[in-house]
């Protein structure tokens, strides 16, 4: 089953069970899915088209849960404990839709592979180092925290 049949079933399942957080955030996932289809259809996209992919789906849930990461450190930082418990839930609730986390030995793995791949000898190839690793990679690892050790290895 594609990433979006198992949002819709998973919605389904929170609405039997009467589960209104999990609903709440679920709702929002299909909102913003939905908004990147109408997105795509304005930009030129084929009418028949089926909507955006599982990639791009993972790229705007990877999106939401970086925004939540945020909004929860705001929410801390500004005494709003249970603001930021409603936040911390929410990214666990998107968690479940993407790929387990490459670790620090996997992401370091990946990035030595994708620069053999490629062929990259200096810092001017990192925008390729960067395309092969968020082509295998996406959702699996914070690419903000990656461009760095990229930069430093190719650096």
């Amino acid at each position: 089953m594609d990433l979006r049949g198992r949002i819709a079933e998973a919605l389904k399942a929170a609405m039997k069970d009467k589960d209104a957080d999990r609903l709440s955030t679920l709702r929002l996932i299909n909102a913003a899915i939905k908004d990147r289809d109408i997105a795509k259809r304005s930009e030129g996209g084929d009418v028949a088209d089926a909507g955006v992919g599982d990639g791009e789906i993972l790229q705007i849930l990877g999106k939401m849960v970086k925004q939540r990461q945020d909004s929860a450190q705001a929410y801390e930082e500004g005494g709003r404990l249970e603001l930021a418990e409603k936040e911390l839930a929410e990214i666990t609730v998107i968690e479940e839709f993407l790929p387990r986390q490459l670790d620090e030995v996997e992401t370091s793995a990946a990035i030595d592979a994708a620069i053999s791949e490629t062929g990259a000898s200096s810092i001017r190839d990192m925008g390729k180092v960067m395309g092969a690793l968020k082509a295998k990679y996406t959702g699996q690892m914070d690419f903000g925290a990656v461009g760095p050790a990229v930069k430093a290895r190719l650096g």
